[in-house]
């Protein structure tokens, strides 16, 4: 079967980290780009990366139509990406925004619709060892991201129609590289504010997708992959938590201590403290959160062979290589 021609996009979640690394391949590839923007900065975010504003939002399916309108395929990279907050909020726009996502691309008759996964939609508070795709999503996962990043892919899933909407879930995990705003970020304020701690030691392996490598099998997605399929991206072979962890923080000449915290200990913390956080209605989210919690505790290693094999998909940069970006000229 032949790649399917990608001349026009139309991208949501343009101005975050996964979309903008997006928006840029694309514009180098030579495709034509439109990206809901939600504000003024958003705007200025999406036009500086070479894609044309569509202001609007997730719940704005007039927006959402005239985005996806002509378009070859519509990348959904939009969504609440946190480990603690209003449900609402959660439910909102990582759910109702991919359904509002998926009915505005069928209905502008786009071809195809890739969304951006994560293996975070099958977590339910035990460790992924080696699973594939067949494994299943955990919409009754307690933690918000989780279940609701399941429901979404849920959605996305349910609507192909083989030949005539093809709908593909692209599932990295652990996503770093240039431009991170969330993990390293949190990773280096809690070492300069003294904060750091690993969990059980951080001694158990982890799968990761540098953002370049996410952007490829997005784009692979995008050309190659079945209706209705999810696929997990990686960078390649596991890697030690605590070995990758240290090695981004020395990328910004951080050391992370020694000091770690028994699980059970842990485990009480994040419970408890969430529970506190939502009794006293706290704002943001308390020090140690469940969903933090598996990250630094469990392992999560994913066989990559239906990428491989039905896309093609080959890592487009090294962990090595990756750190070199971060590191200071």
């Amino acid at each position: 079967m032949s790649d399917a021609v990608i001349r026009r996009a139309f991208v949501t979640g343009g101005s975050g980290f996964v979309g903008g690394a997006l928006i840029r391949r694309l514009v180098a590839d030579g495709v034509e780009v439109r990206a809901l923007a939600r504000s003024a900065h958003a705007v200025e975010t999406v036009t500086g990366s070479g894609a044309v504003a569509v202001r609007g939002d997730l719940e704005d399916r007039s927006a959402l139509r005239s985005g996806a309108e002509g378009s070859d395929v519509v990348f959904h990279a939009a969504a609440k990406v946190e480990d603690f907050g209003d449900p609402d909020a959660f439910h909102r726009v990582n759910v109702e925004g991919t359904r509002n996502a998926v009915d505005a691309a069928r209905a502008a008759g786009a071809p195809r619709f890739v969304h951006v996964g994560t293996e975070a939609a099958l977590m339910a508070g035990t460790p992924l060892r080696g699973v594939d795709e067949t494994a299943p999503l955990r919409p009754d996962s307690p933690v918000l991201y989780s279940r609701t990043k399941a429901q979404a892919e849920a959605i996305v899933v349910r609507s192909a129609v083989p030949d005539v909407f093809v709908t593909v879930s692209i599932r990295p995990r652990f996503v770093w590289g240039p431009g991170d705003t969330t993990v390293l970020p949190q990773f280096a304020d809690a070492v300069r504010a003294g904060q750091f701690a690993w969990v059980a030691g951080g001694r158990h392996l982890t799968d990761t997708t540098h953002v370049d490598n996410v952007v490829e099998g997005l784009l692979l997605g995008a050309r190659r992959g079945a209706a209705g399929r999810a696929y997990f991206v990686t960078d390649g072979p596991p890697v030690e938590f605590r070995a990758f962890v240290t090695a981004l923080l020395r990328t910004q000449g951080l050391e992370p201590p020694d000091r770690s915290i028994p699980q059970p200990v842990a485990t009480a913390a994040a419970i408890g403290g969430e529970a506190a956080w939502r009794l006293l209605r706290r704002p943001g989210a308390p020090p140690l959160t469940r969903f933090a919690l598996w990250a630094m505790s469990q392992e999560c290693t994913l066989d990559t062979s239906r990428a491989r094999e039905e896309l093609g998909y080959v890592p487009v940069i090294t962990r090595e290589d990756g750190l070199v970006q971060l590191s200071p000229a």
